[in-house]
């Protein structure tokens, strides 16, 4: 049987060396431009032409043709989305999911919607496929993929806001308001996937200190932690490096955002994927 992970492009994560893993891009959208996010993407030139933009922006989610795509030639298939709340893309994995097993009735295949993004559905496939290596069935490893998606967690800590505010995920004037005074919002995935505000500040070492607390009410005890920064690897390492110094040695490691992830956290942003209680 050869089973596959499967992913929209929110997870960041555009080929996996050495696994059988596709990615399924989604698209950015602003004016007449439309910007595809896969490995052709030119990721600052795009990020230069939202930042002049000021029209509404969004984004279009992979149809079902596209999942369907990524799924042939394998038996067995895991895929993850973006949180539902935010992206049509779990709605086509599901279509797509019914018409596979239409045309191969014997195959197995499992949609997971994250209600999340980025790095915490980096988190959910590295368990997949630790699972895989150790031999769990299909059924074996969908259960435990969805019961540790109940464990993972997700914050996000923005420079701007103004792509959100585009996109009808909040409002222009705070967008602007905190844009204008230099503050950085900290926020979380919502139990139900949407955007959760945490804590304003000036300053990325407030912020920093802020993430710190957080992870403590979440119980993080310094296991694997995953940071995607968008195009601030500098701020990545220095918030790693705090983590390491006040939760002792953990598993972090820092990629950067590809085009999803960069237009919602915008140049700068910082996302924090890790595993907690």
């Amino acid at each position: 049987m050869k089973r596959r992970i499967v992913s929209d492009s929110s997870a960041n994560m555009q080929v996996w060396m050495g696994i059988d893993f596709v990615s399924v891009p989604l698209k950015i959208i602003a004016g007449e431009r439309e910007y595809v996010d896969d490995a052709s993407l030119d990721l600052p030139r795009m990020l230069d032409e939202l930042q002049d933009y000021k029209g509404k922006s969004g984004t279009s989610c992979p149809n079902v043709a596209d999942w369907l795509d990524a799924f042939q030639g394998a038996d067995e298939i895991l895929a993850l989305t973006i949180t539902s709340a935010l992206s049509g893309s779990y709605s086509t994995a599901v279509q797509a999911q019914a018409e596979y097993k239409e045309l191969l009735p014997e195959a197995k295949v499992m949609v997971l919607d994250t209600l999340s993004t980025g790095p915490e559905m980096v988190l959910i496939m590295e368990k997949i496929q630790e699972l895989t290596e150790a031999g769990r069935s299909f059924e074996e490893t969908e259960a435990a993929a969805r019961e540790y998606s109940r464990h993972t967690h997700l914050f996000f800590a923005l420079e701007s806001m103004k792509n959100l505010a585009n996109n009808g995920r909040v409002s222009h004037t705070v967008a602007a308001l905190a844009g204008l005074l230099g503050i950085r919002v900290l926020g979380a995935a919502s139990e139900e996937g949407t955007l959760l505000p945490l804590h304003n500040g000036r300053g990325w070492k407030r912020t920093f200190r802020a993430i710190l607390e957080e992870l403590e009410k979440y119980v993080f005890s310094g296991g694997k932690l995953r940071i995607a920064h968008c195009q601030n690897l500098t701020a990545a390492e220095e918030l790693a490096e705090m983590i390491t110094r006040q939760f002792g040695k953990c598993d972090i490691s820092i990629h950067p955002c590809t085009g999803l992830c960069a237009f919602y956290a915008e140049r700068g942003g910082l996302m924090v994927g890790f595993e907690g209680a």
